[in-house]
């Protein structure tokens, strides 16, 4: 399947909410296959359809080669744990610029798998971080906005400063 051209920050489609899943077919499969080729080719650990330019509601994360690769169609974050973990975050739409970012720790999302079937999932740890800040993008909130002003205005200037055009 072809890597797909990623669309960077800030592309005003990084703002805007995705529409959910619909047709459960052929092409939502190579949809998720397209993403998965371009998150490896970023690189990544997670991805979805806006960060290509597609607005639809699909997420495919691969944490390691171990953990196989997870397709979550119209996923919603449906309970939290109050404890709260920080873990260093970033972007394939921004590459180079991480930032330590405050979650939740747990999450139960529902979603549906690339069949239409819906499940329901209890997430700890890195898949929790990476299942909301993904869900987040599907919503139009890109990760930056989940930084102080402070932190997130020095972020794009030195990012400003160090990457070439695109």
């Amino acid at each position: 399947m072809p890597v797909r051209p990623i669309v960077y920050y800030p592309d005003p489609v990084l703002k805007l909410p995705a529409e959910p899943v619909s047709a459960f077919d052929a092409d939502l499969r190579a949809l998720a296959d397209d993403l998965l080729d371009t998150m490896r080719a970023a690189p990544g650990i997670g991805i979805t359809a806006p960060h290509i330019g597609v607005l639809q509601r699909l997420v495919v994360i691969a944490l390691s080669p171990d953990d196989g690769v997870r397709h979550y169609a119209n996923p919603e974050v449906i309970e939290t744990s109050a404890e709260r973990i920080r873990h260093t975050e970033g972007s394939v739409s921004l590459p180079g610029v991480t930032e330590e970012v405050e979650r939740a720790a747990r999450v139960r999302v529902r979603y549906r798998d690339l069949d239409g079937v819906e499940h329901e999932e209890t997430a700890d740890g890195l898949l929790a971080v990476c299942l909301q800040h993904e869900i987040d993008q599907l919503d139009g909130i890109f990760w930056l906005q989940r930084l102080s002003r402070l932190k997130r205005d020095r972020l794009l200037r030195r990012y400003e400063k160090t990457s070439a055009p695109r």
